[in-house]
Order: C-alpha cells, then sequence, then structure tokens
C-alpha cells in the first residue's frame, strides 16, 4: 500500500503529543540538536540531523545519521564533522534516498571567515558509505548570495529542490532569506527556476522564509516554512503554512505563525513529515525548551 498524502498538522497535537529523539549536549542558549531530515525505507527509519555548540565554542560541528525501527529511538550509524568539508559550520541536511536505491546526503557549509553557505553532495550505495564519500559541491552560492538548508522532492519525472538564499550585499543583515526553487534531472546540476516564497512586508515573516518541508500533490501541494520577523529573531523562527500557486511559487496560508514552541523565544523550524501506508504521518523537527537550548522532537498524527 503506497503512503497517503498528509495534510498540515494540528497545532495542538503536533506539540502535547510529541516525544524528544535527541536533546542537546549542552543545556544552554545556543546548543542545538535538530534540523531533521527523515527518511523510512524498507521499514527502518532513517534520521539525518544537526549538532551544534553555540557561537565562539563550535556552531554546528557535525551532521549525523541514524537509524531507528519505530521512528522514536534513534541509534547512531555515522557522524561527519566540519572538518571534512572544510567549514566553519554545518546546518540542517537533506537525506535522499533516490529512485534508483542510491544514498544521497546534501550538506550546508559555511565558508570560513565568510557569511557565504555553499551546499554539498555525498552520495553512495549505502548510509555506511556516506562516511567514505568525497563531498562535490553541487549548489556553490556566488559572491552576492548564501545558499543553505534544501529540500528536494523527486515528482516521478525530475528534482525539485527549493533552498533558503541569502543576499550578502549588507554585511550586518545576511539573515535576510527568501526560498528558491531550482530543478534538475539527476539531483547534482540544478537549473533555478525563481522564487518561490519570500517574506510578507509587516507581518511575522518579513525577515526571512525558509521551507522545511514540501508535500507534493499537484496543485494542492503545500508547505511548511520557517519565518522570522526581525534579525533578533534568528535561529528562533516559527512554523507557518504555505500552499503553492498555479505558477510553482507559494503563498502563505492565514496571517499568523501555525506552529510554535510555548517556551520563549517560542522557535520550533525544520519541520520533516514522513507520510505512512495507514494514512498517518510521522513528524520530526526541531524546538526551543525552557532553558533556551533546542531539541529534537517527533510526533505521529492521524491523517
Amino acid at each position: 500500500m503506497s503512503p497517503r498524502i498528509p495534510q498540515p498538522p494540528e497545532a495542538g497535537p503536533f506539540w502535547s503529543q510529541a516525544q524528544v529523539v535527541l536533546a542537546p549536549a549542552d543545556p544552554r542558549p545556543g546548543a542545538w540538536a535538530g534540523g531533521p531530515s527523515a527518511q523510512l525505507v524498507d521499514g527502518t527509519w532513517w534520521l539525518a540531523y544537526r549538532l551544534r555548540r553555540p557561537v565562539g565554542e563550535g556552531r554546528g560541528f557535525a551532521n549525523v545519521i541514524a537509524r531507528s525501527t519505530d521512528g522514536v529511538r534513534f541509534e547512531p550509524v555515522l557522524e561527519l564533522g566540519k572538518d571534512a568539508f572544510g567549514a566553519e559550520s554545518l546546518e540542517r541536511p537533506a537525506l535522499v534516498h533516490t529512485p534508483a536505491g542510491r544514498w544521497r546526503l546534501y550538506v550546508s557549509c559555511a565558508t570560513p571567515g565568510t557569511k557565504h553557505w555553499r551546499v554539498d553532495l555525498l552520495e553512495a550505495d549505502s548510509v555506511e558509505g556516506l562516511a567514505d564519500a568525497v563531498p562535490r559541491t553541487v549548489l556553490p552560492g556566488s559572491a552576492e548570495v548564501a545558499v543553505k538548508d534544501p529540500v528536494l522532492r523527486h515528482d516521478g519525472t525530475q528534482w525539485h529542490l527549493w533552498a533558503s538564499v541569502h543576499p550578502l550585499d549588507d554585511p550586518t543583515a545576511t539573515d535576510r532569506m527568501t526560498t528558491e526553487h531550482a530543478t534538475s534531472q539527476d539531483g547534482i546540476d540544478w537549473t533555478w527556476r525563481g522564487t518561490a516564497l519570500a517574506g510578507t512586508p509587516g507581518s511575522w515573516d518579513a525577515r526571512g522564509v525558509r521551507f522545511a518541508t514540501v508535500v507534493l500533490d499537484g496543485d494542492r501541494s503545500w508547505a511548511l516554512y520557517d519565518g522570522r520577523a526581525t534579525a533578533e529573531e534568528n535561529w528562533e523562527e516559527r512554523t507557518g503554512l504555505a500552499r503553492q500557486n498555479g505558477d510553482g511559487s507559494f503563498h502563505p496560508a492565514g496571517s499568523g505563525p501555525l506552529l510554535q514552541s510555548p517556551h520563549a523565544p517560542s522557535g520550533l523550524r525544520y519541520a520533516d513529515v514522513v507520510a505512512l501506508p495507514d494514512g498517518s504521518a510521522r513528524w520530526f523537527y526541531e524546538a526551543t525548551r525552557p532553558d533556551g537550548a533546542h531539541e529534537l522532537r517527533t510526533v505521529l498524527l492521524p491523517g
């Protein structure tokens, strides 16, 4: 039985019924376990995520891939440190199982000493094999823009990618971001198609928007996205709902965020979803705790 297409989640159960997958090792603001990207393949759950220390103490120091039989209790399989990519910091990875059965990990890498980001790709026949794969840059960005945090989907014909793109024209305002759309036949060489979503002036997402997950459903496709109103809300984005327009771009659905943590400053971001054959959907996301650190959580919601 094929998985049913999931619907946008409801806020209450999304938080109250969730379980903690991984807590940060350091219970301080700026210490994070999160940025999840999930796959369910042949009955095994695979979860890629990012580990981070506070600014000045290492930032995003590793991407980890872990395995589970139930989608809640995960065992790490491999850890990839930032030095393997020559990066100052790593952000959310994107774990992909291709139609040909290959495994790919798209890694967001900060260029040392700059505000620039790029995306590197690892590819192997198995998840374990990614540990020995040689990274190659597939989204280089430029002197004008930083590119990071890709979300990838295959529609049966081609690959789609949505990435957060940050203008670098003002070194004091590189937290600004839009979500840009690209397509590819092979998932390696990409053609940019235009802006998928930008912030709404004067609204809760005015400063920047970043797609967290995309559910393809023809002209009813939708996405959850991270948004912030000000530079001060950087790293504490809340989650909104966007629906696709006829031209492939998206528009915000509603006037405010759909999901947020009950703990100030209310950050809830990087939500990802895996649809299940019975119509339910398992969600993974990063959220702010009472102590200001971020933890990785999961919730199973009915269809």
